[in-house]
């Protein structure tokens, strides 16, 4: 465990040059968990949450906050104009692959939010799922074997660190830098051997992720963000929905 966070440290020194940061913030583990870890190393956080009005990731990032209580803001996205911000964002990053176009629209908002509040870095957990079978096609492809799930670990970070890229072309618009530290080659060299086990169990295994979310719970992040199970941010910010209906 403390392996684990001390990579986790060394990877935010490494990838972070400012001290006043934000961080995309959705109220799960893996957020709640970055948040605290920067906290504890003294960077100047501010929390960004995005959404359409009473969706999930408003109300549940509030009420995790309430417990760490950090400086918090939310920008409640606009019906009115998400259609032509849609349609703006997929000319920019030319693919069709609707996950990309949810999440470049997603940190469109955040970076928005976050150039409105002075802040031009801004922190993801994302690699979490990736290194850690967050998501549940681990669970459900877990039956095939060890070297199975690798593959798609690999397949994953592949995916994740090209779609980054199509996140900051969007982000440069509002003159922010969206940083992933546990997508650094280092942290993502060392993840790989940390044994299969402490990530994921079993096919019935609807948590998985049980060394971070256990390394949570030994850094006080409160247990309703540790045991929250993965909802991805298209769908608790109600992108998905709202996109999927034009």
């Amino acid at each position: 465990m403390n392996k684990l966070l001390e990579s986790i440290k060394h990877s935010i020194s490494e990838t972070l040059k400012e001290r006043k940061i934000g961080i995309a913030f959705s109220g799960g583990v893996d957020s709640a968990l970055i948040s605290k870890i920067c906290s504890e190393m003294k960077y100047d956080i501010t929390l960004l949450t995005i959404g359409f009005a009473k969706s999930h990731d408003i109300i549940f990032a509030k009420e995790v906050n309430q417990y760490l209580r950090y400086p918090h803001h939310i920008l409640e996205i606009d019906s009115a104009t998400f259609r032509a911000v849609s349609s703006a964002i997929h000319h920019t990053i030319k693919t069709d692959n609707l996950s990309w176009n949810e999440n470049c629209i997603a940190f469109y908002y955040v970076s928005k939010l976050a150039q409105s509040l002075g802040l031009y870095t801004v922190v993801t957990a994302n690699g979490i799922d990736e290194l850690f079978c967050g998501y549940d096609v681990y669970r459900r492809e877990f039956s095939k074997g060890q070297s199975h799930i690798y593959n798609i670990i690999n397949e994953k970070l592949e995916n994740e660190q090209s779609m980054m890229q199509s996140v900051n072309l969007v982000a440069s618009e509002f003159g922010v830098e969206i940083c992933q530290p546990l997508l650094n080659s280092e942290f993502i060299k060392y993840a790989k051997t940390i044994p299969l086990c402490e990530k994921i169990h079993s096919s019935d295994d609807m948590y998985r992720k049980h060394i971070v979310r256990q390394l949570a719970r030994d850094l006080k992040v409160p247990e309703i963000s540790c045991a929250k199970r993965k909802k991805a941010l298209q769908y608790g910010s109600q992108i998905h929905k709202k996109l999927t209906a034009l």
